[in-house]
C-alpha cells in the first residue's frame, strides 16, 4: 500500500523534532561542559592563590622562626653571661672554703689551635701556682653540656700549654640544674656550683674527690 504524501509529511516532521531534540541536548551537554570547565578553571584558580598564599606564610613563618631563633640565641648568651657574673665574685671563696687556696678568676678565656680554625672557650678559669679550675657556666645544664666540657678538658693544655704543670680540675654552674646532671657531673668528678636562692653554693659533699687531668 502506497505511503500517502501526508504520511511522509508526518515523518519527516518527527524526524526533525528528533533532530531538533538531539541538537538540543547536544547543546545542553555542551553548556554542561562548558560550566563543568569554567568550575575546573575556577577550582585550579582558587587552588593556585591557596598555594601562594600558603607559601607566602611559610615564608613569613621562616623568617620568624630566624627571627626568634636569633633573639633566642641572644637571650640565651646573655643568661650564660648572667651566670658568669653570679658565678666569679663567689668562687674564690667557695673554693678556698673547700681548701683550694686560690687567687685569680679569668673570664673568657679564648685559644686558637694550631691550624687557626679549631679554638676553644673557657667561661671561667680560677688559678693559683699550682692548681687551675676551668668552669663551664650556663642557664640550664644538660648532660651533654657535661661532656662537652669533659671533652674541654681533656684537651685543655693542647691550647693552654702554659697551664701543662698545673693540677687542672674542672667545675659546670648553672642557675637550673636537674638533680641526674649534677649527678653526673659529680660521678665524672666535676665540682658543681648550682643557685641557691640569691647565693651561689657548691653541692659537692665533703667525700667528693676531684678528678685530675
Amino acid at each position: 500500500m502506497a505511503t500517502s504524501y501526508e504520511e511522509i509529511l508526518i515523518l519527516f516532521r518527527e524526524t526533525d523534532q528528533q533532530f531538533k531534540e538531539i541538537a538540543r541536548r547536544f547543546q545542553e551537554t555542551d553548556r554542561k561542559f562548558q560550566e563543568t570547565d569554567r568550575k575546573f578553571q575556577e577550582t585550579d584558580r582558587k587552588f593556585q592563590e591557596t598555594f601562594q598564599e600558603t607559601d607566602r606564610k611559610l615564608a613569613e613563618t621562616g623568617r620568624i622562626v630566624k627571627e626568634l631563633s636569633k633573639s633566642f640565641g641572644s637571650w640565651h648568651n646573655r643568661l650564660g653571661e648572667f651566670v658568669e657574673e653570679m658565678v666569679r665574685p663567689a668562687v674564690l671563696r667557695l673554693f678556698r672554703a673547700r681548701g683550694l687556696e686560690v687567687h685569680q678568676v679569668m673570664r673568657d678565656l679564648t685559644a686558637i689551635g694550631d691550624d687557626g680554625q679549631e679554638g676553644m672557650e673557657i667561661d671561667l678559669l680560677i688559678t693559683n701556682a699550682v692548681h687551675a679550675v676551668a668552669v663551664e657556666c650556663k642557664s640550664r645544664l644538660t648532660v651533654e653540656d657535661v661532656q662537652e666540657h669533659l671533652s674541654r678538658l681533656e684537651r685543655f693544655k693542647g691550647f693552654y700549654p702554659q697551664y701543662a704543670g698545673y693540677r687542672l680540675m674542672g667545675a659546670v654552674a648553672a642557675m637550673v640544674l636537674p638533680d641526674e646532671v649534677a649527678r653526673f657531673a659529680y660521678r665524672q668528678g666535676l665540682f658543681v656550683l648550682a643557685q641557691s636562692g640569691d647565693a651561689i653554693l657548691v653541692r659537692n659533699d665533703d667525700r667528693f674527690t676531684p678528678k685530675e687531668w
